[in-house]
């Protein structure tokens, strides 16, 4: 049996070219196995946000050309584990390292129904040794496409809690910055610009608030390819009094100490890791009843139907109306947020790993 001072040898693979949840997950995971002392590379597009965060944190960066050169690599430097981080990752996990004396894992990250499920099935069940799932909503969806239940490990995504809350300074600051003042009850959205995240709900919503909420504000941070279709730009316009769009932020941490309340109108969410990480800032969540958010939000914030403007609305009125429990909930966000340490997503995967290593045989003949 290996023990946990055993040093692993982990390439990860990822072909994103902009950086959302998923990239900020490998990275969080990716520092704490290095602080454990395991040994990666991080195979991903030279020119994307995770190569160059990556390499800012002085971690390996292997830009992502050739299967040939990353299977030799595998081949060479005798790695222990293959870990794909998206679908596309998956395959190329595959062909790089088919037949080596490696062990394949593949993180599923997306709650929607697949649209081949056959393929799905066989992807997760035959290419891979191990799959780990997000939430259990995503779990559901794997085992609905006929990925067997023990070939699947749910691990969810934590966040790294902050050690303090930002103090009354550090907020004025960070509304001034946006052009807040103290009386404005400023709501919070990052993510990337995508039909599921539901960002036309969140602008469609605060469009309903002026008549009860005058001084509700919109901050709605992210960049992506709905950001620039013309109903969002025909949406932004007509709130372009109450909403800002001002781009990808690199740090979020000026942006929750701006907000009084976060909202995740998502029309589908495998977990929601803006929303967890919201929540360990000490600021409640709105989010839509789908995927794995009722599982981040449990008895902290507020649960509404995806794609209806009008509850949000509502949410949105009823959160700002009572501020005694508008606190309280804060700190029982953080609380549960506590719950969800990156510590501990670090700890489960490791264990992951070593437990497949010890595996006798290989349970994915990719066949």
């Amino acid at each position: 049996m290996l023990g946990a001072s055993f040093i692993l040898k982990i390439a990860h693979i990822d072909t994103a070219k902009d950086f959302r949840g998923g990239q900020d997950l490998l990275l969080s995971l990716a520092r704490g196995l290095h602080q454990r002392g395991h040994r990666q590379i991080i195979a991903c597009p030279e020119v994307s946000p995770l190569a160059r965060r990556a390499a800012a944190e002085q971690l390996d960066v292997m830009p992502l050309e050739t299967i040939g050169q990353l299977r030799a690599r595998i081949r060479e430097e005798q790695f222990d584990i293959v870990h794909a981080h998206d679908s596309k990752a998956q395959t190329i996990s595959l062909r790089a390292s088919i037949g080596l004396a490696v062990r394949r894992v593949a993180s599923r990250q997306v709650a929607f129904t697949p649209r081949h499920p056959l393929i799905h099935r066989w992807k997760y069940s035959r290419t891979c040794h191990r799959v780990i799932a997000n939430s259990q909503s995503v779990r559901q969806v794997l085992i609905a496409a006929g990925v067997p239940d023990t070939h699947i490990e749910v691990i969810l995504p934590g966040v790294e809690i902050p050690k303090e809350l930002p103090n009354a300074d550090t907020r004025a600051k960070a509304r001034a910055h946006w052009g807040y003042s103290t009386g404005d009850f400023v709501i919070g959205h990052a993510a990337a610009f995508t039909h599921e995240k539901g960002q036309d709900v969140a602008l469609r919503a605060v469009l309903l608030l002026p008549s009860e909420l005058p001084r509700a504000r919109l901050l709605l941070a992210g960049d992506g390819p709905e950001r620039t279709q013309p109903s969002m730009l025909d949406l932004a316009r007509q709130a372009s009094g109450i909403a800002q769009l001002p781009g990808f932020i690199e740090d979020l941490a000026e942006f929750y100490a701006a907000i009084d309340l976060y909202i995740m109108p998502s029309r589908s969410e495998a977990w929601g890791l803006t929303a967890l990480r919201a929540m360990a800032f000490g600021i409640p969540v709105i989010a839509s009843n789908v995927g794995g958010l009722p599982e981040v939000v449990a008895q902290t914030g507020w649960l509404v139907p995806p794609e209806s403007p009008e509850a949000l609305a509502q949410a949105i009125v009823d959160a700002a109306s009572d501020p005694a429990r508008l606190c309280e909930f804060g700190r029982r966000a953080r609380q549960r947020a506590s719950q969800f340490s990156i510590e501990r997503t670090v700890e489960q995967t490791e264990r992951l790993y070593l437990r497949l290593l010890a595996a006798p045989t290989s349970p994915a003949p990719a066949t």
